[in-house]
């Protein structure tokens, strides 16, 4: 059977998530997966893989550890989504605003793009101001007009809904700067991630971006670039939200926002808040999340989150018990401490090979990345199509680099030995010519303004 072509004539893109898209992945990879335990996923007809894709880093446990699958059936049994709010519902609450003391009130839904577009509302709402501004290097807010008319995919988007978002630069405090001079008493908001591949801290910071301790003990972490921004918000009146999709319960239990030592107005979550189970999370302090509240008699009221899955008890119940088990095996320094090593070898590697240049692993030890650069030593999707197709053939899915507690020495090694002999292989292209090496077409950017 050929999966693809079916998942492409159900299916606008053969899935509901760009990311897992054909064009994301080498010809070599499974067009369909049927199962995942641990760190592995398997396809219909019984290939097996170490996976660092990882349910799209949503899945930070492993997949269906037993504890979270136990837990989430016992509360679909429970009756999974009932008529008013359930005592999971409240619980939740409880230990997402027990996790950040700051946060004083949240609302749960099922995906990201629910809560950065809540977020955005709620600081229109209560600054009375249209304008958002956007870090321009990071990748991913929402699927709403507000961030997708600023990116290369802006059919269907009018014009003036684009111009109601405004780009800076991360690690720029000028840029940002220059943005509220331009527009002095309109900008609502300002959402950007934590970090991604960069840190914010500045060059007087002693930060080593393997070790989390070593930015949390940091003694001129105040003056990091997230501090100037939230100073910034605070002299001119706008709400700060953190993004923590990707580093909320990967750098922290409790978030970038503790190892960087900042407080955020409001501040959204997901990915690996329920270990793969859909749950989005927005936070925040009361006086601007009341907004959304029934109780202020008179109040104009603003219609912020509406959905019925969002109170799902299944979810809600992977997340307390996702929570429990972080605490209790100590998850983010393993994910660290793996993460530290998976960086050390592939670079190791690379070296013996002679093309350190050209090929590295790096980022920050919990979410590593790699790079890939061809004979000129440009950016290159060709190698990094080529990185993964030879991965593959020895077992490894690895589109990006997402970790999980089920990501042990043994996977890590035959991880290193994949590694081995995918550079082989890069050598030999970089020698040779690509084309010699790489079967089918490469990967493409997910924005990008033609197929």
């Amino acid at each position: 059977m050929n999966y693809s072509e079916k998942l492409h004539s159900l299916i606008p893109g053969g899935a509901h998530t760009y990311s897992r898209g054909d064009d994301q992945y080498p010809s070599n990879a499974p067009a369909i997966l049927e199962r995942g335990k641990g760190a592995y996923v398997w396809d219909p007809d019984g290939n097996k893989f170490i996976d660092y894709g990882m349910g799209l880093r949503s899945v930070t446990l492993g997949y269906d550890n037993e504890e979270v699958s136990d837990a989430a059936i016992a509360e679909i049994k429970k009756g999974n989504n009932l008529t008013r709010a359930s005592v999971t519902e409240l619980r939740a609450a409880e230990l997402m605003t027990g996790l950040f003391p700051w946060a004083d009130m949240v609302k749960f839904a099922k995906n990201g793009s629910t809560v950065t577009t809540a977020a955005v509302k709620l600081s229109r709402a209560y600054t009375g101001r249209k304008y958002v501004a956007i870090c321009a290097e990071h990748p991913f807010f929402t699927f709403d007009d507000w961030f997708i008319g600023t990116t290369p995919m802006d059919k269907g988007i009018p014009e003036e809904n684009k111009s109601l978002s405004l780009k800076f630069h991360y690690n720029n405090i000028q840029s940002l700067e220059e943005l509220f001079a331009r527009y002095p008493h309109q900008i609502a908001c300002v959402i950007l991630e934590p970090a991604t591949a960069v840190s914010p801290c500045t060059e007087a910071c002693e930060c080593n971006i393997a070790d989390k301790m070593a930015c949390s003990s940091c003694k001129n972490k105040q003056q990091n670039f997230l501090h100037q921004v939230k100073q910034l918000c605070n002299k001119n009146g706008a709400v700060f939200i953190l993004d923590e999709m990707i580093t909320g319960f990967r750098w922290d239990l409790q978030g970038a926002q503790k190892v960087y030592d900042i407080e955020p107005d409001l501040a959204t979550f997901g990915k690996g808040m329920a270990n793969g189970f859909p749950l989005a999370a927005l936070i925040g302090k009361r006086e601007i999340m009341d907004l959304g509240g029934i109780l202020k008699e008179g109040a104009e009221r603003v219609f912020l989150i509406s959905t019925t899955h969002g109170c799902e008890m299944s979810s809600l119940g992977a997340f307390i018990k996702t929570i429990e088990v972080y605490q209790n095996k100590k998850v983010t320094d393993h994910l660290w401490a793996y993460g530290k090593k998976l960086i050390e070898g592939m670079n190791n590697i690379a070296a013996e090979e002679g093309i350190s240049d050209y090929f590295s692993a790096g980022g920050f030890a919990c979410s590593p990345y790699y790079f890939t650069k061809d004979k000129d030593n440009n950016a290159s999707l060709e190698f990094r199509t080529l990185f993964s197709q030879e991965m593959i053939k020895k077992g490894v899915l690895i589109p990006w680099v997402a970790l999980s507690y089920s990501h042990t020495d043994t996977e890590l090694n035959q991880s290193l030995d994949a590694a081995r002999s995918a550079l082989k292989v890069y050598r030999q292209a970089l020698e040779k010519g690509i084309q010699h090496y790489l079967v089918g077409k490469a990967i493409k950017p997910v924005f990008r303004k033609y197929n």
